[in-house]
């Protein structure tokens, strides 16, 4: 860290802690869609073995079966945050200007990393914004086929059908018919609907209501209860995805090089209103996607 000898102490002190009271190195709000992999270097490689193979009957002889092993190299981006207070401000013991400013600063670290999350929910239906998945395609592929799987036929999680019960079902369906590499079902909860603010009210009727809103004949809706629902404003209007999120690895993988933190503090006594101390906040992360078999796109 660079800190010029110019810059008072105490705002250093203020700098840091203010900063630390908001900044965290995960991110509670993308808890059930996106996980933290803290990387200890600067490129890494993300090594899953697949689908554990089932029992097969013992008729006298070994028969092995091998797992199928999938890699994917992660690298960060590198982010940061400049904040300035006048010499001024400082001598009219206005440091309260920059304790706002740096709490401010630590919460849109954690709010950039949030909503990035969100937009690689949004955006996996192409390679543009945040890259392909593991197999090389898009995150959301009308025709996942892992190398070496023990199925052939492709798999979709891509839709593009309009929110309502019926669609619903229908995408939860089909998610609930995926198979893991070893050609074996999956048997993921889906129990989050992710949507944009345009549908939180159909949403609401497919979580919460026990009755099937679109008929006047009292038919039950067998999936209030089961599910929960979240709206972002990352996702495009009428967008909507359906997301395993109770299961131990998520479809965002958020990749941690170095937690956002002072980098630097100097003073430019040729600032404004007297002069401006500065301070860098810098960190380094980036977005991926994970198991594809995690999240369905109902709707781009």
């Amino acid at each position: 860290m660079t800190i010029s000898g110019e810059v008072p102490y105490h705002l250093l002190v203020g700098a840091r802690t203010g900063f630390l009271a908001t900044a965290q190195p995960d991110v509670p709000i993308t808890t059930p869609i996106a996980q933290t992999i803290q990387m200890g270097a600067k490129s890494i490689d993300l090594v899953d073995i697949g689908g554990a193979p089932m029992p097969t009957e013992n008729k006298g002889r070994t028969q092995v079966k091998e797992f199928i092993e999938k890699k994917m190299t992660v690298t960060p981006k590198n982010w940061d945050i400049t904040v300035g207070i006048s010499y001024n401000a400082v001598q009219d013991d206005q440091t309260g200007e920059l304790d706002r400013k740096v709490r401010a600063a630590g919460d849109n670290f954690r709010l950039d990393m949030a909503q990035k999350a969100f937009q690689a929910l949004n955006d996996g239906d192409a390679t543009i914004n945040f890259g392909a998945g593991y197999d090389g395609l898009a995150f959301y592929h009308d025709a996942h086929v892992d190398p070496g799987a023990q199925y052939i036929t492709g798999q979709d999680n891509k839709d593009s059908l309009a929110l309502s019960l019926t669609n619903f079902e229908t995408v939860r369906v089909k998610a609930m018919q995926a198979k893991n590499d070893q050609g074996n079902f999956t048997d993921y909860i889906y129990d989050l609907l992710v949507v944009s603010p345009a549908d939180e009210r159909a949403a609401a009727q497919i979580c919460d209501n026990r009755e099937d809103s679109t008929t006047a004949n009292r038919a039950i809706n067998p999936y209030a209860g089961k599910l929960k629902y979240a709206v972002t404003t990352q996702f495009d209007s009428g967008a909507w995805v359906l997301v395993a999120s109770s299961a131990p690895v998520k479809p965002i993988l958020i990749a941690v090089r170095e937690t956002p933190s002072l980098q630097a503090a100097w003073f430019d006594p040729n600032g404004p209103d007297g002069g401006m101390y500065y301070f860098k906040f810098y960190g380094r992360y980036n977005h991926f996607y994970g198991d594809w078999r995690l999240a369905w796109m109902g709707k781009s």
